[in-house]
């Protein structure tokens, strides 16, 4: 598999896809997407899922960056679709890390869009005094604050959000995580709909890269001990894949 770009987007297509996801990363990460997250995303597309991650650059208008990615995937899915490369009516799932989380809620909230689940992994929606370094220094003097806010995110949620399928992914060792309030406004909204994992892990967990110990001609204990510290290093990463895949496909065994 080859990562192609449509139309903005980086695509990753599996043969004969099982479904899609749509990918939103964290602020500041999201530029890059596929390589900032690239081995969760490619071990995602080994399961079977194809792969539309947008970037988008953070600024403090967070409706407008959730319309920008949302009409840039349709995009690559339209394209997709026309050169045949991906089948009409696959379920689209929307997946996001940390700020990524937010976009895909505004674009369940704000937009008219078909998805069969949301995979919200460390949600935050933090004032931007707390999520930009420095802002406290400058919102005193100058009020500013991300728009929708945390508070109006919160009630559009509450109002108007229209996936009632999630997985909420909450981590261990993750002091931005704000999941449990989250949890609790889905859960009102759609009852017993809501799937919440708490992982192994802190907020940069999705952020794992790919590193491999290639052993040389003869095994030897320096190639076990690498061995071991690849399955360590990629434990959390792993188990989180796991959990995704097991909630995106129940009847899943690895």
């Amino acid at each position: 598999m080859i990562w192609q770009d449509i139309a903005g987007n980086s695509v990753l297509i599996p043969p004969q896809p099982v479904a899609l996801i749509h990918f939103l990363g964290g602020a500041f990460v999201a530029t890059a997407p596929q390589a900032t997250y690239r081995r969760l995303l490619e071990g995602l597309a080994d399961q079977g899922y194809a792969v539309i991650t947008t970037p988008f650059i953070t600024t403090i208008d967070h409706a407008e960056i959730a319309d920008n990615v949302l009409y840039q995937f349709e995009q690559a899915l339209g394209r997709l679709h026309q050169t045949a490369q991906l089948q009409r009516f696959l379920p689209i799932y929307g997946m996001g890390h940390s700020m990524g989380c937010k976009l895909h809620l505004l674009i369940g909230s704000l937009f008219e869009v078909k998805r069969a689940g949301n995979i919200l992994i460390s949600f935050n929606n933090s004032p931007i005094e707390k999520a930009i370094p420095l802002a406290g220094w400058i919102t005193p003097v100058v009020p500013i604050e991300f728009s929708p806010s945390p508070e109006q995110t919160n009630r559009l949620v509450q109002q108007q959000y229209q996936v009632p399928r999630n997985l909420l992914v909450k981590f261990s060792n993750d002091t931005l995580d704000q999941t449990l309030r989250l949890s609790g406004l889905l859960e009102r909204r759609f009852p017993g709909m809501i799937s919440v994992q708490r992982l192994a892990g802190n907020h940069l967990t999705p952020l794992g890269q790919e590193w491999r110990w290639q052993p040389g001609d003869t095994f030897t204990p320096l190639d076990a001990m690498g061995q071991w510290f690849q399955q360590e290093l990629y434990r959390e990463l792993n188990q989180l894949e796991r959990t995704i895949v097991r909630w995106l496909d129940p009847l899943w065994i690895n």
